[in-house]
Order: structure tokens, then sequence, then C-alpha cells
């Protein structure tokens, strides 16, 4: 399935006429590690200071929530993002949400997750898991979580933006290029592959070569 409309420029296209929320539409990487990296503190803190929580105990829980994230991450990715709506406003919501980043990929100041909507996600991911897990290990927990958060907008804006050479990141790198170049019905996984395998969304293979990565030219995809 081939995008109809797709543009390496660089640029950043306008999304709003009003200049407060056009400006807030714009982040640069460095953001989310400015917010985050004290959340994921202070959370680690309360767990292994606060609620007394051993390390051994705090290592397996802080895991727990980076492999919570991976399928957080695909399914947002792939229900939310890649839902089509019918309604005009519908289309116009979904286009600021993730459909300019399908036709303008290389926008260097849209790669990462404005705090517009991390932040309420972010409360509303602690409230819910809150819900299931006791405050002692929720704690733990939910570091881990913003830390798989934190890594996916990093590894995002990386294989956008960076020039990999690094065998495994550029697998990475390579399965997100196939999702905007070739099908965006598949490779929802952006951080990891897995989620993509266990719910058959992974790209179809024809011998040992994905078919779709046979099509695209060049080293550097996304650059």
């Amino acid at each position: 399935m081939k995008k109809k409309y797709i543009t390496n420029s660089g640029e950043t296209p306008r999304m709003f006429s009003n200049n407060i929320l056009e400006a807030l539409s714009k982040v640069h990487f460095t953001v989310p590690i400015i917010i985050y990296v004290p959340v994921i503190t202070f959370y680690s803190y309360k767990a292994l200071a606060g609620a007394g929580t051993g390390w051994q105990l705090f290592m397996a829980l802080f895991a727990a929530g980076i492999f919570l994230w991976s399928l957080t991450e695909y399914v947002i990715h792939r229900f939310i993002f890649h839902f089509q709506p019918r309604s005009g406003w519908g289309k116009r919501l979904h286009f600021i949400f993730h459909g300019v980043h399908h036709d303008y990929p290389k926008d260097a100041k849209r790669l990462v997750m404005p705090p517009s909507v991390s932040i309420p996600l972010a409360f509303f991911f602690y409230w819910f898991y809150g819900l299931f897990v006791q405050p002692s290990f929720l704690y733990a927990l939910f570091a881990g979580l913003v830390t798989g958060y934190l890594l996916y907008d990093m590894i995002h804006y990386a294989i956008h933006h960076l020039h990999i050479k690094n065998r495994f990141w550029k697998k990475v790198q390579r399965h997100h290029a196939i999702h905007h170049y070739q099908d965006e019905t598949k490779g929802f996984g952006v951080s990891s592959s897995l989620w993509d395998k266990v719910f058959d969304t992974n790209f179809k293979k024809n011998g040992s070569r994905t078919v779709a990565v046979q099509e695209l030219k060049g080293d550097d995809f996304f650059n």
C-alpha cells in the first residue's frame, strides 16, 4: 500500500492559524527529556526510599513498566493514530495528531510527542494502572513506563533524523521506514517490532527478505 502523498523536504507545515497553538505543535527533541527525567527520578526515589521497595523488586517492576510501554505504544499507534475517521472534524483531528507526520516525516519539529498530549496521557496511565497495582509497586512500574515512553520518543527522533550506521538500529529504522513509505497498515511498533510479530502486523516476507524492503533504495531512508 503506497502513500498517496509524502514529502522528504524537511519543511514544517503550518497547522493552525492561531500562533499559540502553532507554537505548541512544535517540540524540540530535548523537551521530553527535560520534563520526564525528573519524573522518572522522583518516582524511582518514591519507590526505593518512600515505599521501601528493594532493588531487585524495583528493577523487576521498572523493567515491567518498559515492557508495558512497548505494548501501549503499539496499541496507541495502531488503534488511535491510525484510526480512519469519516467526519470532516475527525479527519482534521487525525491529521493534527498523526497524519501530518506521515505526510512530512522529515519535519524535525514534530518527531516527539508534544507535552500538551504526553502530560495528560501520563496522568491517565498513572490513574489507570493505579486501579490494578498497589502504590508501593506503582511507583517503580510508572517510572519504567515513563522511561519506555522517553526511549520511544528519542528512538523515533533518531531513526527519522540521524544518519544511523549501527546494524541493530538500522534494522529498527528500516522497519519504521517501511511503515512510512510502503505500507502504513502494518509495522506499528516503533521502538520494537515485537508486538507486530505477536499480533501479525509485521511485514510479509518473500524467502528470507521482506518484500517491501526490497523496494526501498539507499541506506538512509529518512535522511
